[in-house]
């Protein structure tokens, strides 16, 4: 038993993983063509996807103009994971992201189990998101020429379609575009999130000519427990920031722009979430927003007094979930190629194209899987269960933080979480304060899903570990001496 035990907790050391990596050495199996602008934009374009165009009819209702206050808590939360991110994505500058880190903090076993939750956060919410920007592409036709895609080649079966065809377009030229190369990915990335941000922009320079200071009068009319209700709400308006990790490979210099992207992007995300935010409670009474669809279109259409909002703010959202998928669906690619190399999963994934030094046989995989349940498969519960997977990554990365200060205080660390203990502990308990709050249904079909990781880890994970066969190595040749 208590072999057993030292097997499942084996841990990676970060000084291995960085010389895997080419972390310092730039000696990585991945070419290293990413820099800390198109990084940023990684986080960026991750994280502001459809929530700030779509939030607000559910936020305001629960805590009135005080949603602007609900905003600063959840990116304070988020903020608090993200600086916990900073630092262990410039200690341990790998692929697997939070899959990497628990393997260097935590063993084996549970860095297996984070993998499951990470195929929940990236490709769970790739399907997810993919299948809404079907939506909003039909939204944008009908406002355009007034034409839209018949619902059975629209909507999964379930829905009365046949195929969601939409869907499986948009995660097969993500797919392509991955194969290309990473560079070319960012690039294509950046330039999307630059447009929706412009949109978002024109959305506060507009709208703010609608301002009425009277809307604020009733500030918190549900107090403070509706101030952090809604806080909950908007929390998953931040996830993504996390995506900036799963590119340590193919950064240059990762040391330094890891770290500084996620606080970069942590900046830059909340700034425009609460622009976007005051001026929209400044525009409209904060009781016409329950229920209201297109909240930001209709604000600009009464501010303007015409439809063109509709339509842009609809070409924004389908541009936005354009960037969304791609940087997921590359998320979910890298960390699948880093359990791969470590023998957690088949050796398919770790195969990389010499000539676009890119995994394309796993970048294939993942896109057909996907495009699967984009096109058959209604994803409203799935989306539901990338919640949990995304909060339980974010607190083993802020347990992760106190383990390896303790196991490993000497490690170059770019970038040290401040306020420490007190900084990651507090986000522990923010991540646990919004994991109560889900559904008790979501979080058992979680713990199954993960039941399902830890058995394969004992079918599959654990006999091909490389790490364990290093080990057996190691022990056999002291033998022998």
């Amino acid at each position: 038993m208590a072999t057993l035990v030292k097997h499942v907790l084996r841990r990676k050391p970060a000084l291995q993983i960085d010389q895997e990596t080419g972390a310092d050495t730039n000696g990585g199996e991945l070419t290293r063509s990413i820099g800390l602008a198109q990084l940023s934009m990684f986080g960026i374009g991750a994280t502001i996807g459809t929530g700030i165009f779509f939030v607000l009819s559910q936020a305001v209702p629960v805590a009135g103009p005080a949603v602007i206050i609900s905003f600063v808590v959840a990116g304070v939360v988020a903020g608090l994971t993200a600086i916990c991110y900073a630092e262990l994505a410039g200690a341990v500058p790998a692929s697997g992201s939070s899959y990497s880190y628990a393997y260097a903090t935590l063993g084996e076993l549970p860095a297996m189990a984070v993998g499951a939750c990470l195929l929940l956060e990236y490709g769970v919410s790739a399907a997810a998101v993919s299948v809404g920007w079907s939506q909003y592409l039909n939204q944008l036709l009908g406002n355009l020429f007034g034409f839209q895609i018949p619902d059975a080649l629209s909507q999964a079966p379930e829905q009365g379609g046949i195929i969601n065809l939409p869907a499986v377009i948009l995660v097969c030229l993500c797919g392509v575009l991955l194969i290309r190369g990473a560079s070319e990915s960012a690039k294509a990335n950046a330039i999307m999130v630059s447009i929706k941000l412009a949109i978002l922009l024109l959305f506060i320079v507009v709208g703010i000519a609608g301002w009425n200071s009277n809307h604020f009068a009733d500030f918190a009319p549900f107090g403070f427990s509706g101030v952090m209700s809604a806080a909950g709400i908007i929390f998953f308006s931040y996830i993504g920031l996390d995506a900036v990790s799963t590119a340590g490979e193919e950064v240059k210099n990762p040391r330094r722009n890891l770290p500084l992207a996620i606080l970069i992007a942590l900046v830059s995300v909340t700034a425009i979430y609460i622009a976007v935010v005051a001026v929209a409670i400044g525009a409209q009474d904060s009781a016409s927003f329950e229920g209201q669809e297109a909240g930001l279109s209709a604000i600009l259409e009464q501010v303007t007094g015409s439809t063109w909002p509709g339509t842009l703010l609809a070409a924004g959202a389908v541009i936005s979930i354009c960037s969304v998928t791609l940087v997921v669906i590359y998320g979910q690619t890298r960390i699948l190629f880093a359990m791969s190399r470590d023998g957690m999963i088949p050796s398919i994934f770790h195969k990389v194209n010499p000539r676009t030094l890119t995994p394309v046989p796993n970048t294939i995989i993942v896109c057909v899987v996907i495009s699967i349940l984009a096109g058959f498969i209604p994803i409203n519960f799935l989306a539901e269960m990338t919640s949990i997977g995304t909060l339980v990554a974010f607190l083993v990365v802020s347990i992760g933080v106190i383990i390896l200060r303790r196991s490993d205080p000497d490690l170059p660390r770019s970038f040290k979480v401040p306020g420490y203990p007190v900084t990651p502990i507090l986000s522990i308990l923010g991540c646990l304060w919004i994991i109560k709050d889900l559904r008790t249904v979501t979080i058992y079909v979680f713990l199954i899903w993960v039941t399902v990781a830890i058995i394969w880890y004992f079918a599959y994970g654990m006999k091909h570990s490389r790490l364990g066969a290093k080990n057996r190595a190691e022990l056999g040749s002291e033998s022998e001496s």
